[in-house]
C-alpha cells in the first residue's frame, strides 16, 4: 500500500467536530476554513484530519500532537506580550494549507505522519503540565492550530479557568465563524501573513489571501493582542514591493503600533532550490516598514542584529534587549512605560509566575552526566527531549559551552519520574559555541536540531547526516525520493 494511503493507528479514534452542515446526499460541508470542503461519506477534507463518518463531521486529531515543548514566547514572533516568558508549545497533526516551503511538512501534511511521531494528551494534562512548571502561556503553534479547533477550544477554555494565557500562532486561513469562537478563549494572535499577492497564496500555499486579512482584522477589532509576521522566502515574496504592500495594509487596517516581523526562511519541503533569505533583504524590508510608518518592526531567525531589539519610538531608549530567543525588558517600568521618557508603550507584561509545584530532589554534582552540543552554521537552537526512569522529580541544567560565558547556567527544567518532556535551548551570546546539558541519574536526553523558530524537528542529531545547515536532511531525502 502506498505510504500516503496507509491507515495509521493515530487516524482511527475520532471526536465530534463543530462548524459543519449535513447535506441530503450524505455529504457534509465543513465551515472551519474558507475552503468549505464538501466531504463524501468515508472521505476526508483537504486537511486530511476532518472526515465524514456516517453523515457527521469528525476530527481525527483531537488530543493528538507532536511532543509538548517548553520554549519562549519570542519563538512565536510575539515580542510585545510578556517578553522573555516561557511558553508551553502544542502542535497538532494536519493543516488546512500546503505551503511549498513548509518547515513542518512531516507533521502538517497528514499523509506523512507516522504513529511514532504522535503524542496523546487530554486538556487536563496540558494545563497541569503548564501549572506544575510555573508556565503562564500555552501556545497553539507549529503546523497550524486551525484544524485542531475542537481541542484548542476545550483546552484553552480550561487554561483560562486556571489563569493561563492562550497564544494562537497561525496562518489564520479560517472562517469568521471559527475566528469568532477563538476570540472567546484566545488572548494573543500571532498571524503569519504569507504575502499580499492573491496569486502567491493560490499557487504556493494552496489558500486564499482575503479570508486571512478578514479574520486578522476581525480579531484585532475585538481587542485581541495581534502581531503580524511574514516569512520572506528567497526569490518568492522578498521584494521591496512585497514589504511595502504588507506594511501599508498593517498601517491602514490595524495601526502603527502592531508589531511587524520579517522572518528569515530556510529551504524545505518542495522549495529547496534556493538559499536562506539574504539578511540584506530582511533589513531592507524593515527599512521600508519604518519608512511607511510602522513603529515596531523586527527581524526573525537572525542573530547579532539590533533589529531584534525593541526601542522607544519617542526617545530611542532600548526597552527590550533580545539575543536569539532570549529577551530581557531592560527599559520598561512595571506598567509598560518607557523608563527614559515615561511614555506608555504598547507592551503587555505579566506578573512573575509562582514557583513550580514540583518537589525537586537535589543531586550531587559528581553524579551528573553531561551531553554537549555545538552550534552548526545557521543552526543555533536545539530541542532537548528528556525521559526519566528515576523515582523522583529532578532538574536538568543547561549551561553555556565556550566563549566568555562558558559554564554559565542558562536554564533549569524539571522532569517528573517516568515522564517525557521537551524544551528548547539556543545560542545566548555571540561567542557561544554550544550548550552542555547536565542530567541527573536515570534521566536521558535526545537532541534535535531546530533550524529556525517554530520548526519542530522529528529526527535526532544521531539520526541525521548533518549534510546542510540550510536544508534539513528530511527535505533532502524527500527531494531524492521524488527524483527517483
Amino acid at each position: 500500500m502506498p505510504k500516503d494511503q496507509q491507515q495509521w493507528s493515530w487516524q482511527q479514534d475520532t471526536h465530534p467536530a463543530v462548524l459543519y452542515s449535513s447535506r441530503p446526499d450524505g455529504t457534509v460541508q465543513c465551515h472551519l476554513s474558507p475552503r468549505n470542503c464538501v466531504i463524501r461519506p468515508g472521505a476526508v477534507g483537504f486537511c486530511r484530519v476532518r472526515a465524514n463518518r456516517g453523515g457527521e463531521l469528525v476530527t481525527l486529531n483531537y488530543g493528538k500532537s507532536v511532543a509538548m515543548t517548553e520554549e519562549t514566547i519570542e519563538t512565536e514572533a510575539v515580542y510585545h506580550y510578556a517578553p522573555g516568558a516561557r511558553i508551553l508549545s502544542m502542535g497538532n497533526i494536519g493543516c488546512m494549507m500546503n505551503c511549498d516551503y513548509c518547515h513542518n511538512w512531516q507533521t502538517s501534511q497528514a499523509r506523512f505522519v507516522e504513529d511514532q511521531s504522535v503524542h496523546y494528551y487530554t486538556p487536563e494534562q496540558v494545563v497541569q503540565s503548564a501549572l506544575e512548571r510555573g508556565i503562564q502561556v500555552i501556545s497553539w503553534t507549529y503546523n497550524d492550530p486551525v484544524v485542531w479547533h475542537e481541542f484548542v477550544l476545550d483546552t484553552a477554555r480550561l487554561a483560562r479557568e486556571h489563569g493561563l494565557v492562550n497564544l494562537f500562532k497561525s496562518a489564520f486561513y479560517i472562517s469568521l465563524e471559527g475566528a469568532k469562537e477563538l476570540c472567546e478563549v484566545i488572548d494573543i494572535f500571532s498571524i503569519s501573513l504569507k504575502s499580499m499577492d492573491p496569486t502567491f497564496y493560490k499557487r504556493v500555499t494552496k489558500g486564499q489571501l482575503q479570508p486571512v486579512l478578514d479574520a486578522t482584522a476581525y480579531v484585532f477589532d475585538r481587542g485581541k493582542h495581534v502581531e503580524v509576521s511574514s516569512l520572506l522566502v528567497t526569490d518568492a515574496n522578498d521584494t521591496e514591493g512585497d514589504a511595502r504592500k504588507l506594511s501599508r495594509w498593517v498601517l491602514d487596517r490595524l495601526g502603527p503600533d502592531v508589531p511587524v516581523h520579517f522572518v528569515r526562511f530556510h529551504p524545505d519541503y518542495k522549495y529547496t532550490h534556493v538559499d536562506r533569505t539574504p539578511v540584506e533583504r530582511l533589513e531592507r524590508a524593515r527599512e521600508i516598514a519604518l519608512e511607511e510608518g510602522v513603529r515596531y518592526c523586527y527581524l526573525g531567525n537572525v542573530y547579532d542584529n539590533e533589529a531584534t531589539n525593541s526601542y522607544c519610538p519617542h526617545c530611542g531608549l532600548l526597552v527590550v534587549e533580545r539575543y536569539g530567543l532570549i529577551a530581557s525588558p531592560v527599559g520598561l517600568t512595571g506598567e509598560a512605560h518607557c523608563q527614559g521618557c515615561a511614555k506608555p508603550l504598547p507592551f503587555r507584561l505579566l506578573a512573575a509566575p509562582d514557583n513550580t509545584a514540583l518537589d525537586i530532589l537535589d543531586v550531587d554534582a559528581a553524579d551528573l552526566h553531561h551531553i554537549e552540543h555545538e552550534w552548526r552554521g545557521d543552526v543555533k537552537a536545539v530541542h532537548v527531549e528528556l525521559s526519566s526512569e528515576a523515582s523522583a522529580a529532578h532538574e536538568v541544567t543547561v549551561r553555556v559551552l565556550g566563549g566568555a560565558s562558558h559554564g554559565r547556567e542558562v536554564k533549569r527544567v524539571p522532569i517528573l519520574p517516568g515522564s517525557q518532556y521537551r524544551f528548547i535551548a539556543c545560542k545566548s551570546a555571540s561567542d557561544d559555541r554550544g550548550v552542555s546539558v547536565q542530567l541527573p541519574p536515570g534521566v536521558h536526553a535526545n537532541l534535535y536540531e531546530v533550524y529556525d523558530r517554530a520548526h519542530f524537528p522529528i529526527s535526532t542529531v544521531l539520526e541525521i547526516q548533518h549534510s546542510s545547515d540550510a536544508v534539513p536532511e528530511a527535505a533532502i531525502r524527500l527531494q531524492e525520493t521524488r527524483r527517483a
